[in-house]
């Protein structure tokens, strides 16, 4: 896909960005399949402020071949119903993956292939963001099937501690009071603090 003249990707932005403001679904449509990708990514910004994102430009969207344009289509995924991120938690951008995990946890989606994919990500991924994000995604979802990959996370990295301290507030049981107890004695503080606050 070309840019055309580079010189005017900034203007085509601008134009992406203004008609989500005026109304102008047309010149947004138009846009979302420029050959620039800071101009597709605000084309889809643009869509969606109108309410013409639909699940099928999303789709599309995760397949583009710029991140960013990928990252932000997740982003946007979140409020679009019927819009499936799932297969973007394995983007080999991390930032993209890290995402797609937040929209899941927006969108709430409980079925069993979402939950054993965020379960996974949030216990095996190599970046510690995308663990962190997907924990984070389980807790808001509060499906049972995560609460393992929850319990799991209090073990990782101090950011990936705290976020599964936090997200254990949607689960109840034995084996939370007792990850609560062990995160109250965490060497970092702020884990120890959100700990201290749910046992209160």
């Amino acid at each position: 896909m070309s840019d055309g003249n580079v010189a005017e990707i900034p203007e085509r932005r601008r134009l992406a960005a203004v008609a989500g403001r005026t109304g102008d679904a047309v010149t947004a449509r138009r846009l979302v399949t420029d050959g620039a990708a800071p101009v597709r990514t605000a084309a889809l910004g643009a869509l969606a402020r109108l309410g013409h994102l639909t699940p099928d430009d999303v789709t599309r969207a995760l397949s583009d071949a710029e991140p960013a344009v990928r990252r932000r289509a997740a982003q946007l995924a979140a409020t679009i119903p019927g819009a499936d991120v799932l297969a973007a938690l394995g983007d080999p951008e991390p930032f993209v993956a890290e995402m797609a995990a937040w929209a899941l946890g927006e969108q709430g989606r409980r079925d069993g292939t979402a939950i054993s994919a965020l379960a996974d990500m949030a216990t095996d991924h190599a970046d510690p963001l995308c663990r962190e994000a997907a924990v984070a995604a389980l807790g808001a979802i509060g499906d049972p099937g995560g609460l393992e990959a929850v319990l799991a996370a209090t073990t990782d990295k101090p950011a990936v501690r705290r976020r599964a301290v936090i997200a254990l507030a949607a689960f109840e049981g034995a084996d939370v009071d007792a990850a609560l107890a062990r995160a109250a004695t965490d060497r970092d503080w702020q884990v120890r603090q959100a700990a201290e606050d749910l046992l209160r």
